[in-house]
């Protein structure tokens, strides 16, 4: 046994792994997801609410109990974590809801919550002796895990797609990265073709944000559960809400919740709501449809503004499901235009700066609000994944860009009324 983690076992075909022998993908090649499992009767000798008090939320580490490496010199942190839980009064008056709290991902260090997960899959690739990375992305996860192989000297490769926005591919080359674009050639996704290629023929340790390449990014996820519980004082919401592509950041959010339900940390779930962008929802057809969690269909075509959930194929989507079914969940989809409407009222009401990805999950609660889908009276946490920033090109197109005057009253007058329906 590695600390407290008794053993990995693929979602699929059962195949139990220790962790002391370094697994990162079922040696089956079944696409299963190697799920970390944890001693918990041995952590309920020690891990009580007083004990997690005793500690300061500085970051996520704070839970290194319930984490991955074994050894503590192997974690590669930039404090990532420790995310403030806001009361958005002034937007639940907007939405007419009674109780509404944003958790804001978007302070973390490269400005997402793949912050969480990448730190975590760095430091086990340290424990592990790696020193060289692959991953299939040209968002957010693969930022922040060039961010963090930077802070300990380990070498990125990651492989992108053909189209891939140049802000983006910007920001791997300044952590240093080597990216490479990728050309679509079929339905499946290039990227993540050659992210398998390249690990199994040079030796690459796999760190993409889904779970069957790298199951412990999913632990990292988890933490945001933890600090919601703390920061609500010991007790879940109603409601979480969660954007969705690829399924694995609510796999974790519901692993969180179930780490702290197995320990009597709480007494039960909040309930999950999935959400996706109707220009890419296999993941919500998934549910609705009743599908087979192992035979989900693929989107195809995937379109959306926000390109954050793309994934036309939801990699975690079986133990996402499953997340749903637990805690007596939904999903739903929701127009790119109720996107845009929910960034300008999160930026306008509480000053939270989104992107179109990391807006979503607050576009599925007005959906859900449209709809009674959920009742006004419940209390409801809302995952605000990704800052603005991080998609400048979307944000112009979106907002446009100021008026240009003389240094004339008048004129200014004049612009104040055209482009903001403003009088002074």
């Amino acid at each position: 046994m590695s600390k407290y983690i008794k053993n990995l076992t693929c979602s699929r075909c059962g195949t139990i792994y220790e962790y002391r022998d370094k697994p990162s993908i079922c040696l089956r090649n079944d696409l299963g997801r190697l799920d970390v499992n944890y001693d918990y009767e041995a952590l309920k000798n020690f891990y009580t609410r007083e004990y997690v008090n005793k500690k300061p939320l500085t970051n996520q580490w704070k839970y290194f109990d319930l984490l991955p490496p074994e050894k503590s010199e192997n974690i590669v942190t930039l404090d990532e974590g420790a995310t403030p839980l806001i009361r958005a009064r002034r937007l639940a008056e907007k939405l007419r809801i009674k109780s509404l709290w944003i958790k804001d991902e978007t302070r973390n260090p490269t400005a997402s919550y793949k912050d969480r997960g990448m730190s975590v899959a760095v430091s086990v690739a340290k424990e592990f002796g790696y020193s060289k990375l692959v991953t299939a992305s040209s968002g957010n996860a693969a930022v922040a895990l060039s961010a963090y192989a930077a802070r300990t000297g380990m070498e990125v490769y990651a492989f992108v797609i053909e189209q891939a926005s140049y802000s983006k591919i910007a920001q791997l080359l300044f952590y240093g990265a080597r990216v490479v674009k990728v050309r679509g050639l079929g339905r499946e996704d290039p990227t993540v073709k050659m992210m398998r290629l390249a690990y199994e023929k040079f030796g690459f340790f796999p760190s993409p944000s889904f779970g069957p390449f790298n199951p412990y990014q999913i632990e990292g996820s988890k933490t945001i559960s933890y600090e919601i519980v703390e920061q609500m004082g010991w007790r879940v919401p109603n409601w979480v809400f969660v954007p969705v592509g690829a399924a694995s950041l609510l796999t974790g959010v519901w692993k969180g919740f179930r780490d702290y339900l197995e320990l009597g940390l709480v007494s039960e779930y909040p309930r999950l709501f999935a959400v996706q962008s109707t220009g890419n929802p296999p993941f919500v057809r998934a549910f609705k449809e009743n599908q087979d969690p192992f035979n989900i269909r693929p989107w195809d075509h995937p379109h959306t503004i926000a390109w954050g959930l793309e994934d036309p194929y939801p990699w975690d989507g079986d133990a996402g499901l499953k997340a749903l079914k637990v805690t007596g969940g939904n999903a739903e989809e929701v127009e790119d235009s109720l996107i845009v409407e929910a960034m300008k009222a999160l930026a306008s009401s509480e000053g939270i700066f989104a992107e179109p990805s990391g807006a979503a999950s607050l576009a599925g609660l007005m959906k859900a609000l449209q709809d009674k889908l959920i009742d006004k009276d419940e209390e409801v946490v809302v995952l605000i994944t990704g800052h603005g920033l991080k998609d400048p090109d979307v944000v112009r197109e979106v907002v446009g860009d100021a008026p240009i005057i003389n240094p004339d009253i008048e004129e200014l007058r004049r612009a104040l009324a055209t482009y903001y329906k403003t009088a002074i």
